[in-house]
């Protein structure tokens, strides 16, 4: 069978009655109610033949963990002979096969040292049910007597706190009720200090709606919100799942939990009998719900991972409401758990309520869209990245993403002496004070260092790049960083065809062209020397007019701006859609200037707020080989920051253009590389008003992202085109609303309608 998600979690049902009779209880006191016909106890047999086909499908699918949950009824009424039996059968049947996550939630009123010294034997991992204070707790969790639960759950709770049982303590659930205070629910829950607190929604359909005293529609999301602020304000003392789901998904992350989010189901429930079941909440839809009329003795798991119910909770965004998938929140709240998307079909005549579905938003709609956007609302401004707004952020965390992916390719170059002994020259260099750390930054934030590393990391994509080449390359940039840092380091290059490229400095020729060899260089008296064997040492560098050396040339855009690169040396340049220019004349390269900088005054004087955020983080500009393309826009090299593409033929006015739409791109690119802007896992699709078919967000994003420039550059040199700012706002409503983006995401939208507004002014 293709296509199939596998279970990696199963619920055990060890024992089918309960020792309490808490009238919210989905499994005796709503629709389904074939507890009545299971066995109080699981079966020696089942439970072993349970481990066998979790085994088997754990082996089939080659999972590296399972996880199987103790449940019930109340699982420690199966008592502790059952319990080790059911540890022992799956320890043996799992072992070598996968890693065993064994867990129970309990109610914990049998709770005790008999059954902890069991579960510390075999790390099964400790979840109590407790909903918060006595009056809250009481108001739900009581003996059929009438009796409180609440004295027993906490001694059971104090007991495994302490030593030696601390570390199976895994957390707290609580059913939310919003008649109970929320602000003592939490308090209540904190004390006892859960290594997580999970709230639960109380199972609830179209058919038997959730209790709203109010009968307003967000009576939860506000009971949730109140609970939220209070947890915040103590400095959010333990880990909420609830919460941390969203921060999760509003990041652009995955859900943490089944109730929220479009992950894929990957669960399967056994109950006392064998039966193999969907998961346990949908007995709250109608008798027999659950139901797939497979079983542990006679079939295998994977054919109720093909079922159609199972499927139809593993589709993701496809898998909820039509309304659902054009909602902005779909990926936080995911449609809500499906059990609560289920309606009834109001033909139905025989009361059963089978014939409904589940496609539908779900019942706590409103409550989940209200608590999505107060979350998001409460967080969104220290959730966004830094880098968004502080070019400086953008910078630091754009040279460190260069180091880690520096660090992992030395990872895997063990074995190459050249290759070392430059990595240890890198290091001196670092450990030799600030020159040395400003002059390693220098070369590490050249762009193409960047695209070299990534090439060779992926030398498929790239283009296969040698072992020695990758070795010449790293003694290139240990020398470049010696030489600028003037340090009194050995700087030993490898050089190829005569000649070796220094990164941000220029290219030496050190032989003729067919030889290859090695040479030692070094500072000297405000410039640079080479030492080759049999031969005497040369001087070169900026002071020293010698032929042999080309140095990378440089342009100041405007008075107060830095110098730029003018790259035209660099091999690792050619990352553009298009190819370089060859090494530029002297001639030529004047020429290029005096374009670049009548370019760069036509921006400021155009739309200099762009301009200036145009100048920000350019490094380095290469020339591309022909004249400008139909739009003249500018290139951003692939793994590049800093760098950019404009065609050298270009007039005055096209050069502007590219300057200023191929910053956009670089910077937004530069952006997404260490932040996340969208998330990535899903299936939608947006109009465009610049193209015929719909695209990704990440496509209509970065469209946007340079109309907005483009549209003030052409409105201030009389050139826009009719109904421009017409279609960019049409493009922002439609970002406003989609869901994949992250807080950060949104926050750029929000900036980019600044924008706008500032050009329509």
């Amino acid at each position: 069978m293709t296509g199939l998600i596998a279970f990696r979690e199963i619920v055990l049902k060890v024992h089918s009655r309960c020792d309490l009779a808490c009238d919210h209880c989905y499994v005796y006191e709503h629709a389904d109610q074939s507890w009545r016909d299971r066995p109080k106890v699981i079966s020696p047999e089942a439970v072993a033949q349970t481990a066998s086909r979790l085994a088997e499908h754990a082996r089939t699918h080659a999972l590296p963990s399972v996880t199987v949950i103790l449940h019930g009824g109340e699982p420690l009424l199966a008592g502790p002979a059952r319990l080790r039996l059911v540890c022992e059968e799956f320890t043996r049947a799992l072992d070598g096969v996968a890693a065993l996550d064994l867990r129970i939630h309990t109610n914990g009123l049998q709770l005790s040292t008999r059954y902890l010294d069991l579960f510390a034997e075999y790390g099964v991992s400790v979840s109590v049910s407790l909903d918060g204070d006595r009056a809250a707790n009481d108001r739900h969790r009581r003996f059929a007597d009438g009796r409180t639960s609440h004295p027993l759950v906490l001694a059971a709770v104090d007991l495994l706190r302490t030593e030696p049982y601390r570390h199976l303590y895994q957390g707290l659930l609580c059913t939310v009720d919003v008649a109970n205070d929320p602000v003592a629910v939490l308090d209540a829950l904190v004390e006892l200090v859960p290594p997580r607190v999970d709230f639960l929604l109380p199972h609830a359909t179209w058919q038997t709606p959730p209790v709203r005293p109010d009968e307003a529609p967000d009576t939860y999301a506000r009971w949730l919100l109140r609970v939220f602020d209070h947890w915040d304000h103590r400095g959010r003392p333990v880990p909420v799942r609830l919460f941390d789901s969203l921060f999760s998904t509003l990041a652009g992350g995955p859900s943490l939990t089944e109730a929220l989010g479009l992950a894929p189901t990957d669960l399967v429930v056994v109950e006392t009998d064998g039966s193999l079941e969907q998961v346990d909440s949908l007995k709250s839809a109608f008798e027999g719900a659950a139901a797939t009329g497979f079983n542990v003795f006679d079939h295998p798991l994977d054919l109720v991972a093909a079922h159609p119910g199972v499927r139809a909770r593993q589709l993701g965004l496809a898998g909820v409401s039509d309304a659902c998938r054009r909602c902005p929140v779909v990926r936080s709240c995911g449609g809500g758990l499906y059990t609560h998307r289920y309606k009834a079909d109001p033909a139905d005549a025989s009361g059963t309520g089978a014939s409904g579905n589940f496609d539908n938003p779900s019942v706590y709609c409103t409550d989940l869209r209200e608590l999505v956007d107060g979350v998001e609302g409460r967080t969104s401004a220290g959730a966004s990245a830094p880098e968004l707004s502080d070019p400086a952020e953008l910078a630091a965390s754009q040279e460190q993403l260069t180091r880690d992916l520096l660090a992992l390719l030395n990872d895997r170059r063990t074995g190459d002496s050249d290759w070392e002994r430059a990595w240890r020259v890198l290091g001196a260099v670092e450990r030799a004070g600030q020159g040395g750390a400003d002059a390693l930054d220098a070369v590490l934030a050249h762009p193409f260092t960047r695209t070299w590393v990534m090439a060779c990391l992926d030398p498929g994509r790239e283009g296969r790049i040698d072992a020695p080449g990758a070795a010449r390359r790293l003694t290139a940039l240990a020398a470049a960083a010696v030489l600028r840092g003037g340090l009194d380091l050995p700087a030993e290059v490898l050089y190829r065809d005569g000649e070796v490229y220094l990164p941000t400095l220029g290219l030496l020729r050190l032989g003729e062209p067919g030889t290859d060899g090695r040479a030692t260089l070094h500072a000297a008296g405000g410039g640079y020397a080479v030492r080759e064997e049999g031969r005497p040492e040369h001087r070169f560098g900026p002071a020293a007019g010698d032929a042999r050396w080309q140095p990378v040339r440089t342009w100041s855009p405007g008075p107060d701006g830095a110098p730029v690169a003018l790259e035209d040396l660099d091999p690792h340049r050619n990352c553009f859609a298009r190819p370089p220019r060859l090494r530029l004349g002297a001639g030529e390269a004047e020429e290029w200037r005096e374009r670049l900088d009548a370019a760069w005054a036509l921006l400021h004087s155009s739309v200099p707020e762009f301009a200036r955020a145009a100048g920000s983080g350019l490094t380095t500009l290469t020339p591309l080989a022909g004249g400008p393309r139909a739009r003249g826009w500018g290139e951003a090299g692939r793994h590049g920051p800093g760098a950019l593409g404009v065609p050298y033929a270009a007039g005055v006015a096209e050069t502007a253009l590219a300057l200023l739409t191929g910053r956009r791109r670089a910077g937004l690119q530069a952006l997404t590389e260490v932040a996340d802007l969208y998330a990535l896992d899903g299936e939608w699709q947006h109009p465009s008003p610049w193209r015929e078919r719909p695209v990704p967000v990440s496509r209509l994003l970065a469209d946007v992202h340079e109309r907005v420039a483009v549209e003030a550059y052409q409105r201030a040199t009389a050139a826009a085109e009719p109904g421009g700012l017409d279609r960019i706002n049409r493009a922002l409503d439609r970002l406003s609303g989609a869901a994949e983006l992250t807080s950060t995401g949104k926050r750029l939208v929000e900036q980019l309608r600044w924008e706008l507004k500032a050009v329509d002014a």
